[in-house]
């Protein structure tokens, strides 16, 4: 189980970008095609930019053509929750992170085998980081 991160907003706006924060925390979107990590394609573990909970490896990062980084499984069931959202008078299931709650982005049910799953990520929800230098899903 995953120990939990709970800070107060103004914790949250100490540690976080303006971006970051309107992204983790509100709930916000990036642009698309603009995110910094839509073009990685070094190994590594993708990880919460507000907790650094591994959440993603690279092997299961996909082009989807939407703009935004898409994935087809996170690291593991725990480390992502998922919320129905019906904002924007549209039903989709949101992704937040497992430790600190931070919006990630969607999952949609039209990615590529074996999954059949697109987790529609923003990059700076994310931090990359390479193999061999932290980011270990076991941890």
């Amino acid at each position: 189980m995953i120990e939990k991160l709970v800070l107060s907003e103004a914790e949250w706006r100490s540690r976080l970008t303006r971006e970051e924060f309107d992204v983790l925390r509100r709930h916000g979107t990036e642009r698309p095609w603009t995110g910094c990590l839509l073009a990685t394609k070094e190994p590594g573990t993708y990880v919460c930019a507000g907790c650094e909970n591994p959440l993603f490896r690279s092997g299961e990062k996909f082009e989807s053509g939407t703009g935004w980084p898409s994935f087809t499984e996170p690291v593991s069931p725990e480390a992502v929750v998922e919320h129905v959202d019906g904002s924007y008078g549209m039903r989709r299931t949101e992704v937040r992170c497992a430790r600190c709650d931070g919006h990630l982005g969607h999952v949609f049910p039209d990615g590529p085998p074996p999954t059949g799953l697109r987790y529609c990520m923003n990059s700076v929800a994310l931090r990359h980081v390479p193999d061999g230098q932290g980011g270990d899903p076991a941890r």
